[in-house]
């Protein structure tokens, strides 16, 4: 026989296995038991999903709360330091399997900055840019490794006449706690705004939201005595001022739309997860871990294009904004 014809049998047959585990895990599940009021075997048995939003806690230093999610953060930082540290340690014109890995993604994420900002701008966002790509990314890959989420303590809770036993994991995703979202969008906001003052000045920075200018021309027609000239000058201005103030809110939402975004979307995913491993816990699942695997590397290149966006445009002042349009 061929290695042609035994490749393809060997297809088949894992086919037809993954489609067997797949019915059977469908049949012996919930949904399956109880349409054709079957017992579940031990095996198949997956504890129902328990859906708590606040981080639980591990352990505490004084009154220092150690959450299963900040232990996770520390994970992701030790990670990739140690990650890099190896990388780097022993640089070789000839780089090694992961000397080489980690040109590959720092090559790949300052091309995709240098081609956004140019080269002007680069070194000014590439450190923050990548340390919140990197960081967002990894705590989501991390989630979906098999201790996350499954290793822990088990507690009696009371769900309504009913009590329920749940795991409390050591290990939870850290995307899903919200006060890690909120730091993450924190650094980001007050990055953007560092570098409108920073960069073009802070009366530059200030007048691109306000554009007191127009303000200062009606003020100047006033004296001239040019009456008309002033009022519409003057409602000109008012209306700056009010576009302003909209323009001012605007980059406030940023911190909550940043933090829902993050904090919303990899709790939804840890929820689908839970539930279809609850109803079929076998083959099935896997899908939804690619499709999780897809959204993290989404939403660490949101948050971190967002912040490159928006931090290009506070370091770029109004009139070369209006030049390169013309």
């Amino acid at each position: 026989m061929s290695k042609l014809g035994c490749s393809n049998r060997l297809v088949v047959i894992l086919g037809i296995a993954v489609v067997a585990l797949a019915l059977a895990s469908f049949t012996f599940g919930p949904i399956g038991a109880r349409l054709f009021g079957i017992q579940t075997p031990h095996e198949l048995q997956v504890s129902k999903p328990h859906v708590s939003l606040p981080s639980e806690a591990m352990f505490h230093i004084g009154d220092f709360k150690i959450t299963n999610t900040l232990i996770s953060s520390w994970i992701t930082i030790i990670l990739l330091c140690t990650l890099f540290y190896f990388a780097t340690r022993k640089m070789k014109d000839v780089p090694g399997r992961l000397q080489g890995l980690a040109e590959v993604v720092v090559d790949g994420i300052y091309n995709t900055i240098q081609g956004v900002s140019g080269e002007k701008y680069v070194k000014t966002f590439f450190p923050v840019v990548t340390t919140i790509f990197l960081y967002v990314v990894t705590n989501a890959l991390l989630a979906l490794v098999p201790l996350w989420g499954t290793w822990g303590p088990i507690e009696e809770i009371q769900e309504g006449s009913h009590t329920a036993t749940v795991i409390v994991p050591f290990l939870r995703a850290a995307n899903t706690d919200i006060n890690l979202t909120l730091s993450i969008a924190l650094i980001s906001f007050f990055f953007v705004e560092y570098l409108g003052f920073s960069k073009i000045g802070a009366l530059n920075y200030i007048n691109s939201f306000f554009h007191f200018k127009e303000l200062g021309k009606a003020l100047g027609e006033l004296f001239k005595g040019n009456f008309k000239a002033f009022i519409s000058g003057f409602a000109f201005g008012f209306i700056n001022m009010y576009v302003g103030l909209l323009e001012l809110l605007s980059h406030l939402i940023r911190i909550i739309s940043f933090t829902f975004r993050l904090f919303g979307n990899m709790t939804a995913g840890e929820i689908l997860i839970g539930v279809m491993t609850f109803l079929v816990a076998l083959i099935v699942p896997s899908i939804f871990y690619g499709f999780e695997t897809l959204f993290g590397l989404l939403q660490a290149l949101i948050f971190a294009g967002l912040t490159l966006v928006f931090g290009l445009m506070a370091v770029t002042p109004q009139h070369e904004e209006g030049a390169e349009e013309h």
